[in-house]
């Protein structure tokens, strides 16, 4: 087997404390107010934010980032395919289960805590529209501009009776620039945290390995390479949020799932 240099790279910055935890990549705010900037990530297809999608109740494991959605290929999606081609209904509500979840990431600047730089801010699809709604609105137009976009006031609240907490987003009265330093505001357009240092794509293998640890069954008879144990519509799933914790929102939950 050749020798992996990337892989040995990451693990000499893991070794000499120059690779960021992956904990210091996100903004998770909790119940309040707060007024942040979106920034724009570097050559993403005119896309202000970045997507990816997620695969959990696979054990104990934490969110597995779907092979599929960079056109690789996908146990995780293979087993989907097979409960549901068995067409019985708890294979079907099996396969359900593990359809993947899309999560949005934006870099993001809090204002009153400039010092600590730019992060990533998850946020789930409802957050994510309001936010593409304001952009849409020609009031407003790129609110990620560095020049001429705008801050918005994030609102995060808990109203009695509710599981999750809630998000608002608004935009602020009037467009101003990341920073009246250009120095400054260059300087922070150039150390948005890399998504995907912050998640890492396992191989075909590893997540292989993860599914069959987890199917109940028997090794398949059929010679199928790609899916070597046999599903069982009676497999149970564990859930993935300790029960020792508790979280003020649902992103907290979500982003908690995704830490190793």
């Amino acid at each position: 087997m050749a020798i992996d240099f990337d892989a040995i790279r990451k693990k000499v910055a893991e070794l000499s404390g120059t690779q960021r935890r992956r904990s210091t990549f996100f903004w998770r705010p909790d119940v309040g107010e707060y007024t942040v900037r979106l920034l724009p990530f570097e050559n993403n297809d005119g896309q202000p934010f970045k997507e990816r999608w997620f695969y959990y109740n696979i054990g104990n494991n934490p969110g597995i980032l779907s092979p599929r959605q960079f056109g690789n290929p996908d146990p995780i999606q293979n087993l989907i395919d097979k409960l549901r081609s068995d067409a019985t209904p708890a294979d079907f509500e099996m396969a359900k289960k593990l359809y993947p979840k899309m999560r949005a990431f934006a870099p993001v600047l809090v204002r009153g805590h400039e010092d600590q730089g730019v992060k990533l801010w998850s946020f789930g699809k409802m957050v994510y529209q309001a936010i593409l709604n304001i952009m849409l609105d020609p009031d407003y137009g790129d609110i990620t501009d560095p020049l001429e976009g705008r801050d918005i006031k994030v609102t995060i609240s808990k109203p009695a009776g509710r599981q999750w907490a809630q998000t608002d987003v608004m935009p602020r009265g009037r467009a101003s620039k990341l920073s009246d330093s250009a120095d400054q505001a260059q300087e922070w357009l150039g150390s948005v945290p890399d998504l995907d240092e912050a998640y890492q794509l396992k191989s075909y293998e590893e997540i292989e390995k993860i599914v069959n640890d987890w199917i109940a069954g028997e090794s398949s008879s059929d010679g199928d390479d790609h899916f070597k144990a046999k599903p069982s519509a009676t497999v149970e799933t564990t859930s993935t949020t300790s029960s020792d914790k508790t979280y003020t929102d649902i992103d907290s939950a979500f982003a908690d799932l995704l830490e190793d």
